[in-house]
């Protein structure tokens, strides 16, 4: 349990529908537990490879499109009574999650992100985070009439 008497739990938020998922779970989990949420959405600049470098003209698009999708499900979760708090940062995600979970109880995070292989049943953050985090881990996978994801 926090240092301050109060259960804290950090949720992993890019926009994706598990990670809206996640954090309505870890706003239920803190209220169940009289803690405190922590989101984190994390942004990256894209690679660039040669003869790409001209097509992000504004590169500030990344991090308030990162502020923007964390705002968006901020405002779809009931955190009435609940100390939420919601920081964007630059950095690779899964770096920055593990990094923010050095001071969290849970880790909350959707099993797949807006990430490539939409076929896994975890994406590379959520596999990277299981290994390594120091606290514990809950990632939710939202489920689909049809099976897929």
């Amino acid at each position: 349990m926090g240092g301050d008497g109060g259960f804290r739990v950090l949720a992993g938020v890019d926009g994706s529908a598990p990670s809206r998922l996640a954090l309505e779970w870890a706003v239920t989990e803190a209220r169940l537990r009289h803690g405190q949420v922590r989101v984190v959405t994390a942004w990256e600049f894209p690679p660039v490879t040669v003869g790409t470098e001209g097509l992000v003209r504004d590169p500030d698009v990344f991090p308030q499109t990162a502020r923007r999708l964390q705002n968006e499900a901020l405002k779809r979760v009931d955190s009435e009574g609940l100390t939420v708090t919601g920081e964007v940062v630059q950095g690779n995600a899964a770096a920055m999650l593990l990094r923010a979970a050095e001071n969290a109880d849970l880790l909350v995070l959707g099993s797949r992100g807006l990430g490539g292989f939409t076929g896994l049943l975890l994406g590379s953050v959520s596999t990277q985070v299981i290994h390594h985090s120091p606290c514990p881990v809950l990632v939710v996978r939202t489920r689909s009439r049809t099976g897929d994801e």
